[in-house]
C-alpha cells in the first residue's frame, strides 16, 4: 500500500447479548465476548455470522446478515460489544466479499455448528460439512479470503476471545453496541420506537 492510499480494513464485532446462551457459553469459556460478526464497513451496515435467525429462537440458528438496528439486537438494547478492525488490501477486501456473498447465495445449504462448540471445549477440531459456528465462520471466511490471522490452528477451533488477543486487530470501539457512534441515531430510534408499539400492542391484547 503506498502513502497516497487510503487503508482498507476489515471489521470484526464482538457481542454479548446477554441472553441465557451466552450467558451458559460465558460459563465455559470466561470471555466478555462469546459472539462474533464480520463487517465489510464500519457503519456496520454489511454485518454477517451464524446465529440465531429468529431473536426468541436460539435454536433455529445459520448463516445470518445481521441488522444492528431491526435485528436480533433490538431485542436486546443492552448488548455490550468490542469493535476491531482489520487493515487488509483491497484485494483482500473483495476477496472477503466474494466469500460472504457465496455463503449468501448457499445459506439454506449451512447450519449452525453446534457439536464444534463442544470440539473447541475439548480442544479437537470437530468440522463438520456445510456448518460453522460464529467465530469458526469468521476465521474461515479471513482465511477463504487471503486475509487469514492463523497458519497454527483451524478455524473450528478459533473462538471470539482469539479475535481479541490478535496483535494485527486494533480496538475501535468498546461499550454499549447502541451507543456505538457511527451508527444512524435517527434509525435506532425508529427501531427502539417500533419495539415500544409492538409491546404496547401486545400487551392491550393479553
Amino acid at each position: 500500500m503506498t502513502s497516497s492510499q487510503s487503508p482498507t480494513y476489515i471489521y470484526i464485532l464482538l457481542t454479548n447479548t446477554g441472553t441465557v446462551f451466552t450467558r451458559l457459553i460465558k460459563c465455559f469459556t470466561g470471555a466478555p465476548y462469546n459472539h462474533a460478526s464480520i463487517s465489510l464497513d464500519p457503519q456496520l451496515a454489511e454485518l454477517y455470522s451464524f446465529g440465531r435467525k429468529e431473536a426468541r429462537n436460539p435454536l433455529n440458528a445459520g448463516f445470518v446478515r445481521e441488522d444492528v438496528y431491526y435485528g436480533t439486537y433490538r431485542y436486546f438494547p443492552n448488548t455490550t460489544c468490542e469493535l476491531l478492525r482489520l487493515e487488509v488490501t483491497a484485494r483482500q477486501k473483495e476477496a472477503v466479499k466474494a466469500v460472504i456473498d457465496y455463503f449468501n447465495r448457499n445459506k439454506e445449504r449451512y447450519s449452525y455448528n453446534l457439536l464444534g462448540l463442544l470440539g473447541v471445549l475439548l480442544k479437537r477440531d470437530l468440522q463438520i460439512e456445510n456448518a460453522c459456528f460464529c467465530s469458526q465462520f469468521v476465521a474461515e471466511v479471513l482465511s477463504k479470503g487471503g486475509a487469514g490471522l492463523w497458519n497454527d490452528r483451524p478455524s473450528a477451533l478459533v473462538t471470539p476471545q482469539d479475535f481479541r488477543q490478535h496483535g494485527r486487530l486494533e480496538t475501535v470501539y468498546e461499550g454499549r453496541l447502541h451507543d456505538y457512534p457511527e451508527l444512524d441515531k435517527h434509525k435506532l430510534y425508529l427501531a427502539q420506537a417500533n419495539r415500544y408499539h409492538a409491546r404496547t400492542a401486545a400487551l392491550k391484547v393479553n
